[in-house]
């Protein structure tokens, strides 16, 4: 589908990450003449290559300069380029701001709970036909900027980034690996083409809410070491917890169970009735929080060349995986509940 399509076509520019240009000074070998030789040590002695930059440390032993024996002469010394540009290194001074995915981070976790009750609520207000129109362009043009914004002429991407994310973003996130934000409109776009309206809403509900509370709950009780995975079932929940699993799952259920209970059921409410709501809302948290839990950390990733033709870092992402499980778990729950699919939420969703 062309739904499908732009974002996977955009995935085929040109994409090597450039890095600063080096210049490489050659040191004379044995066989050139005396006079460069003498020229070398004179350089080395002053701890400076023809370049001006020092190659290695100089310690003074006997009132003579020697060179370090912890600093070894190779055939090339590798400098930085005169003509490189500060604006080249940006995005690694912003990532030494940034903490790494081991921190809680709650301002990430607000924000990303914030994004998806958005859209949440913007699936559940547009018709089909303009929803998902925007959602793809908003992915496509997200994937181009990340395979551009590590690119010479294109890195004051990363200071919009961060001017608008802050502490939000993550240290890898600036390290040359993508953010979460083109899995997050991936999964988002991916889910509301496959399922119907109310299961695409709740389980963008769920990535609002059962990832994040997950990784909390996690995190704090990572010191119970029975909970914890470790190196995962063939990789499945690598470095994650089954406390986090049931926090999250339990985050989402009045959550949910406010949605289902106000949602429009007619005259004769919901078919089977408070127990039927009660399951459904659990079972869909668990799902959430479930699909949370099977991605491992680190994430897995793609190789860096496929048949020797660079690839984007793609990787695994929960963003991605969470909401398209969730949707599909809850076309399921709906068919052992005997709910029909296209059951319609409240107009405001909760209220």
């Amino acid at each position: 589908s062309w739904l499908l399509a732009m974002p996977l076509a955009a995935a085929h520019l040109p994409f090597s990450p450039r890095y600063p240009r080096v210049h490489r000074a050659s040191i004379p070998g044995n066989n050139d003449s005396t006079e460069s030789l003498l020229q070398a040590t004179v350089q080395i002695r002053a701890g400076e290559t023809e370049h001006g930059v020092k190659s290695f440390p100089i310690h003074q032993r006997g009132g003579a300069s020697v060179a370090s024996p912890e600093a070894p002469i190779n055939n090339a010394i590798v400098s930085p380029s005169p003509d490189s540009d500060n604006e080249d290194g940006s995005h690694m001074e912003i990532a030494k701001k940034l903490r790494n995915r081991n921190a809680t981070n709650l301002s990430r976790k607000f924000t990303h709970a914030g994004f998806g009750i958005f859209f949440a609520c913007l699936n559940q207000f547009l018709p089909r036909h303009q929803f998902l129109p925007g959602m793809t362009a908003l992915t496509t043009a997200t994937l181009v900027m990340e395979l551009l914004r590590y690119r010479p002429g294109f890195r004051w991407m990363n200071d919009v980034l961060h001017f608008f994310l802050g502490k939000a973003l993550r240290k890898h996130e600036m390290e040359g690996k993508f953010t979460g934000s083109f899995y997050y409109f991936f999964g988002v776009t991916a889910n509301a083409y496959l399922f119907p309206k109310t299961a695409a809403t709740m389980g963008i509900c769920q990535l609002a809410l059962a990832d994040p509370s997950a990784s909390y709950f996690g995190r704090r009780t990572r010191h119970i070491y029975w909970s914890r995975i470790e190196n995962g079932l063939g990789g499945f929940g690598r470095n994650k917890g089954l406390l986090g699993f049931l926090g999250g799952a339990l985050f989402c259920f009045p959550f949910n169970f406010r949605v289902f209970k106000i949602a429009k059921w007619g005259a004769n409410g919901a078919p089977g009735g408070n127990m039927a709501v009660i399951s459904a809302s659990l079972l869909l948290g668990m799902a959430g929080a479930f699909a949370d839990l099977a991605v491992p950390t680190p994430a897995l990733t793609m190789p860096s060349k496929v048949m020797g033709i660079p690839v984007p870092p793609f990787h695994v992402d929960d963003n991605f995986v969470v909401p398209i499980f969730a949707g599909w778990a809850c076309t399921k729950i709906f068919e052992i509940v005997g709910w029909d699919d296209g059951l319609e939420l409240a107009k405001h969703i909760i209220l």
